[in-house]
C-alpha cells in the first residue's frame, strides 16, 4: 500500500497542486499558536506539553483515522493515506518559486529572481551577485525537497510498514513545521516567551531528521558523483549550522560539483516578514566556509532538478522491491 499511496499522492499534486496560499498552512499555524496559548505557562516541562499537544496529538489522530478506515475498508485506509499523503508531501508545495526564479534568470531578469528569493526566504537578496543568488536557490530547493518530500517519505514508509498508516507523514510534517513556527516567533515577538519551546522544537526535529538527512544524502551520492559526493559528506558537512541539512547540503554539492556554503544574507525585518520562516531562513545555508566545486551557475539549477528527481526514483524502485519481497515472504 505505502507505494500507491506515494505514487498516488506525487501524481495528483503533478496535476492539482495545492496553491501558494492554502488553509492548510493556515491551519498548521492557527494550531501551533492555539497549543503555546493554552498549554505554556513558561515552566520547562511545560515546552513538553505543547510540542506533545501540537505534533504527537494529530499524529495520533491520523493513525486511529486509518485504523478506522482500515477496519472497513482497504480502499478507504489507501484513500486516507493518499490525502494525508497529499498535504503533507510533494514538490510543488516550493516548486513554484524554484521554476519562477529559474525562468527569471534565463530571461536575464536578476531584479525580478532576487524579488523571488527575498518572498521565498525572507531575506534582503537586494544585493546578492549572481553567483550568490544562484547558491541561495540551490541551498534552499535542496532543503526544501528534503523537507517536503524526502524527509516524508522516510518517515511515512517506516512507520507504515509497523501499521500506523500516514501517523510518520504527520509527525515529521508537523515537527517541521513546530520548530519553524517557534524560531520565527522567538526572533519577531516584541514580548518574553518562553524559550524552552524554541529549544525543544529544535531539538526534537533535529532528532526526528537524523536518519532522514542521511538516507537522502546517500540518495544523492547514488545517484550523482558517488565519490566526490561522500568525500564532501565527511569533509564538508559540519561548514553548517544545523548538522542535518550540513549533510544534505554538502552530499549535494559533491553529487553534483558545485560550490556551496557561506554566509546567508540577512533576514526582512518582522514588519516584511511574509509568513513563518524569517528567522529559520537566517541560520538555514549559514556555513563557515564552502565546499570545493564550481562557481554556481544557471546550469546547476537543471543538474538539481535531475539529482532530486532520479533520488526520488530510487527509493520509489526501493520501495518497490521490498513491498514485492513482503508479497514474495
Amino acid at each position: 500500500m505505502s507505494f500507491f499511496s506515494v505514487l498516488l499522492a506525487l501524481l495528483i499534486e503533478q496535476v492539482r497542486p495545492l496553491p501558494r496560499k492554502n488553509g492548510v498552512h493556515e491551519t498548521l499555524v492557527a494550531w501551533t499558536r492555539w497549543s503555546g496559548r493554552n498549554f505554556d505557562a513558561g515552566r520547562e516541562h511545560h515546552a513538553w506539553v505543547v510540542w506533545g499537544v501540537s505534533v504527537i496529538g494529530p499524529t495520533l489522530v491520523a493513525w486511529g483515522v486509518y485504523l478506522a478506515f482500515a477496519h472497513f475498508s482497504f480502499f478507504l485506509a489507501l484513500a486516507w493515506n493518499v490525502a494525508v499523503l497529499y498535504l503533507t508531501l510533494g514538490f510543488r508545495h516550493f516548486s513554484h518559486y524554484y521554476t519562477d526564479i529559474r525562468d527569471a534568470l534565463e530571461r536575464g531578469d536578476e531584479i525580478a529572481a532576487r524579488q523571488l528569493l527575498a518572498e521565498w526566504r525572507h531575506v534582503d537578496a537586494s544585493d546578492l551577485p549572481r553567483d550568490e543568488l544562484l547558491r541561495q536557490v540551490i541551498e534552499h530547493s535542496l532543503l526544501a525537497a528534503h523537507r517536503h518530500v524526502f524527509g516524508v517519505f522516510f518517515w511515512f514508509v517506516v512507520l507504515a510498514a509497523f501499521g500506523f498508516g500516514p501517523a510518520g507523514a504527520v509527525l515529521y510534517r508537523l515537527a517541521e513545521f513546530s520548530q519553524r513556527y517557534w524560531a520565527y516567533k522567538n526572533r519577531t515577538t516584541g514580548v518574553a516567551m518562553n524559550e524552552g519551546l524554541r529549544q525543544r522544537a529544535e531539538s526534537m526535529f533535529e532528532l526526528i531528521d537524523h536518519v532522514p538527512s542521511r538516507l537522502t544524502a546517500f540518495g544523492f551520492a547514488v545517484v550523482g558523483n558517488f565519490e566526490e559526493a561522500v568525500a564532501c559528506w565527511r569533509r564538508d558537512a559540519e561548514l553548517w549550522r544545523q548538522p542535518n541539512d550540513g549533510i544534505v547540503l554538502a552530499a549535494a554539492a559533491g553529487a553534483v560539483g558545485v560550490r556551496l556554503g557561506g554566509k546567508a544574507p540577512p533576514p526582512l525585518g518582522p514588519d516584511r516578514s511574509q509568513g513563518i520562516g524569517a528567522s529559520a531562513a537566517a541560520q538555514e545555508g549559514d556555513a563557515t566556509g564552502s565546499t570545493p566545486g564550481v562557481t554556481p551557475e544557471l546550469g546547476h539549477l537543471r543538474s538539481v532538478v535531475g539529482l532530486v528527481w532520479r533520488s526520488v526514483v530510487l527509493w520509489m524502485l526501493l520501495l518497490v522491491l521490498l513491498s514485492l519481497a513482503n508479497l514474495v515472504g
